[in-house]
């Protein structure tokens, strides 16, 4: 059995954003009913990225925000927007670079109609972009 379902998340500047409650808000009409299955989700973009990460940072709060402000850091220095990039149509084209090795899909087991993640783990959009953008999402559940 399969559920699909197509969603704009709300807009976001360059960075990392918890967006597992979004997620939620969005699938949950889809996963209620399912005892086991598979939640895909797919983000129609190039310039930003779908992970699953940590979501609990003892002793700070936020508690996700280190986390985030910490990959994003990372994948800054890792493609930096300093390298002599070909493809400047859009300015220095990292995001592009920083999509694929973040990816584009995410799975996440269903049980009992809800999300499988593990005790600390939570869906993250990482955006690429410095201007604020509206990512879309495509879920889809096979059950």
């Amino acid at each position: 059995m399969g559920w699909q379902k197509t969603f704009t998340l709300s807009p976001r500047s360059k960075g990392c954003h918890l967006i597992t409650d979004e997620v939620y808000a969005q699938i949950t009409s889809g996963i209620k009913d399912v005892k086991v299955g598979m939640l895909f989700l797919f983000i129609q973009h190039t310039s930003a990225a779908l992970t699953i990460n940590e979501n609990y940072d003892r002793g700070r709060r936020p508690c996700w925000l280190t986390n985030l402000t910490d990959m994003d850091m990372a994948l800054d220095n890792i493609v930096p927007e300093s390298l002599d990039w070909m493809h400047t149509d859009e300015g220095p084209d990292v995001s592009h670079t920083k999509t694929s090795l973040i990816g584009a899909t995410i799975s996440i087991p269903i049980t009992d109609g809800h999300l499988n993640l593990g005790t600390w783990q939570g869906i993250y959009l990482t955006e690429f972009r410095h201007a604020t953008h509206s990512r879309r999402v495509v879920a889809t559940v096979l059950s």
